[in-house]
């Protein structure tokens, strides 16, 4: 055995170890009691959570007031800012860097290269795998809003011409909308003014977490028209049209970007194998006859 695989083992050994021992401090650790409004984490975050919520107060002293107030926004944009606190999801992140380079340790010490090499780059890339899942469930969350935004103005603005209110509105598309995150916002919102908060600081709080133009417009048109005592009713059917209009031209947007997006692939699979099959009979010919 060689002194360099030697030493790699030992490396693994003792980053195995400390791995071992920082769990176990990190077990023993009291839990803090969740709060009244906390709700069940992800399922992707079920099985690392309890030592998350172990390493949260370890790791808090490290957030600045502005990281702090990102992460929370963030996460607020993805619907887990009631699961999920800043100070877990550094937690988080420190865990996806441990076991990264843990794992490149490991590697390493069958492979026979040095762990500097890899250790470093694998834990940074297991820091942002928490933050990459989190950008992606963004993505997929307004794209989701934004499709479902024109249904459930259609709803709420049949409801206000059928008689009801705006607050009733909001109750029928919170019971009857299609399934998705801009249903549960409106629950959010209804569950917020039962609690007693105002019905416009409700809405207000709902397109801050959102931060989507079209949702900000919404409710600031809704909150100017129940001020100025204007009929809600030709102003939501406007805001539909506008939304469903948007949502066209956004899919316009993305038809004409596939060809682009497709030719990467095509060029690197799809060409290539093309290539082959009708160039092997030629090639295979002059070779028969001793031209190649």
């Amino acid at each position: 055995m060689s002194a360099s695989l030697i030493a790699s083992l030992g490396a693994a050994f003792i980053a195995v170890l400390a791995m071992v021992a920082a769990l176990a401090g990190a077990w023993s650790a009291p839990l803090r009691p969740l709060p009244s409004h906390a709700v069940p984490p992800p399922h992707a975050w079920r099985f690392a959570w309890p030592l998350v919520r172990r390493l949260a107060p370890m790791v808090a002293p490290w957030l600045s007031a502005g990281q702090r107030e990102r992460a929370r926004d963030a996460l607020a944009r993805a619907g887990l800012d009631r699961a999920i606190d800043a100070e877990q999801f550094l937690a988080a992140q420190c865990m996806g860097a441990v076991s990264g380079a843990l794992g490149a340790v490991c590697v390493t010490a069958f492979t026979g290269v040095s762990p500097a090499l890899i250790a470093p780059p694998a834990a940074v890339l297991g820091a942002l795998m928490p933050r990459t899942a989190l950008r992606d469930r963004i993505a997929r969350r307004r794209q989701a809003i934004l499709r479902q935004l024109p249904h459930d103005l259609d709803l709420i603005t049949l409801s206000i011409e059928a008689g009801a209110n705006l607050g009733a509105a909001l109750g029928q598309a919170a019971r009857h909308g299609p399934a998705g995150p801009l249903r549960d916002e409106w629950q959010r919102v209804l569950r917020d003014v039962h609690a007693g908060q105002p019905r416009h600081e409700a809405l207000r709080a709902m397109a801050a977490r959102l931060a989507l133009p079209a949702v900000s417009n919404l409710v600031a048109a809704l909150l100017a028209a129940e001020r100025q005592g204007a009929s809600l009713g030709p102003i939501l059917r406007t805001q539909a049209e506008q939304r469903r209009t948007e949502r066209f031209l956004r899919a316009e947007r993305l038809a004409m970007e596939a060809p682009v997006k497709m030719l990467l692939p095509l060029v690197l699979c799809i060409f290539p194998g093309t290539f082959a099959i009708l160039l092997f009979p030629v090639v295979y010919r002059l070779l028969q006859e001793g031209v190649l």
